[in-house]
């Protein structure tokens, strides 16, 4: 008779930083659904904070599973699944919330996420490839996705100065009846170099 939580005692600790990552980028869009319910701006800090704070357990998942030399499959899995949370549908999330809610601005931030989505599926399936001695990749195809949060970071600086909703930086542009933010095509951009095949070399 199968044991409740057998699963979870067999998590290592790096695995336990990648579920702190998830836990950051769920509670950042949940920060960002009482901005949209309350306006209140400091949901919006704590959603970008909660971010880097992702960024933070990521980077150290990694380390700490090559250090004790028990990187895992279903470690990798994890891995990508909780950077899809964090930095793929929360900073789509957060930009929505700060006023990209124009029909254009759902498609891109869709196509952002997807592109995430994408990128992260190809490291999978080319990681042991790209990996040198030690199992370190010795380079990105395309930018990793944990890149979002420059975006993040510079929509908590428009936020800090009021550029939000109606006010966001670039201002809006209506073709056909539907509505683009100009300020969206940064996701745009981001998601383009997250598929591209250009390589960036991993410190």
């Amino acid at each position: 008779m199968p044991k409740p939580f057998s699963m979870i005692r067999e998590f290592h600790l790096a695995d336990w930083f990648t579920l702190a990552n998830a836990v950051c980028g769920t509670g950042a869009l949940f920060s960002m659904l009482t901005y949209i319910q309350t306006t209140d701006i400091r949901h919006i800090y704590f959603a970008c904070g909660l971010v880097f704070a992702a960024l933070v357990f990521d980077v150290f998942d990694g380390r700490i599973a090559r250090g004790r030399q028990n990187s895992t499959g279903m470690g990798r899995e994890l891995d990508s699944l909780a950077d899809v949370i964090s930095f793929g549908v929360a900073p789509a999330v957060i930009a929505y919330g700060c006023g990209m809610q124009g029909l254009y601005d759902r498609i891109v931030l869709t196509c952002f996420v997807a592109c995430g989505v994408s990128r992260l599926a190809r490291y999978n399936i080319t990681a042991e490839a790209l990996s040198g001695e030690g199992g370190k990749v010795k380079y990105f195809e395309g930018t990793p996705i944990p890149t979002s949060l420059l975006l993040v970071m510079l929509l908590a600086w428009a936020a800090s100065q009021g550029a939000l909703r109606e006010h966001l930086w670039f201002g809006q542009v209506v073709l056909a009846g539907f509505t683009l933010h100009p300020m969206v095509l940064l996701f745009a951009i981001s998601g383009s170099l997250m598929v591209s095949r250009i390589r960036f070399p991993k410190f």
